[in-house]
């Protein structure tokens, strides 16, 4: 099996990462400032987004260094994003929650988080 060096690793993970706080802590402020809100369509159609990804994910693996080492932080949105949904979906939150507002700031984070790294792993996959 030939190596070779991939630019997924930190580059692409450290950026997937900040941007993805950046859009977890918006989306928590909006939600205790009652700008946004967070239906139960819009939280099924994350988890069946997640499971699809974890799906494609399990049916997809290669045995690729580059793609071995964007697997866990994808596989770590995957899984975040399916926790958090359930979480949301199981609790009604009011709409001014801090407690609520926390949790879909961390929904928001794990699915930015989840999309960002699915493209990191798509461009290990094509180059």
């Amino acid at each position: 099996m030939i190596e070779r060096n991939c630019g997924c690793s930190f580059g692409c993970g450290g950026v997937a990462l900040i941007v993805s706080i950046a859009i977890g802590v918006l989306s928590a402020i909006f939600r205790y400032l009652a700008i946004i809100t967070v239906t139960p369509a819009f939280l099924w159609v994350v988890f069946g987004i997640a499971i699809g990804f974890l799906g494609i994910s399990l049916l997809t693996q290669r045995n690729d260094s580059c793609e071995c080492r964007a697997l866990a932080p994808y596989l770590a949105g995957i899984l975040g994003t399916i926790l958090t949904s359930v979480i949301l979906l199981g609790i009604t939150f009011a709409a001014t929650s801090l407690i609520g507002a926390i949790i879909t700031g961390a929904l928001l984070f794990f699915f930015s988080y989840m999309i960002i790294n699915a493209v990191c792993k798509i461009s290990c996959r094509c180059s």
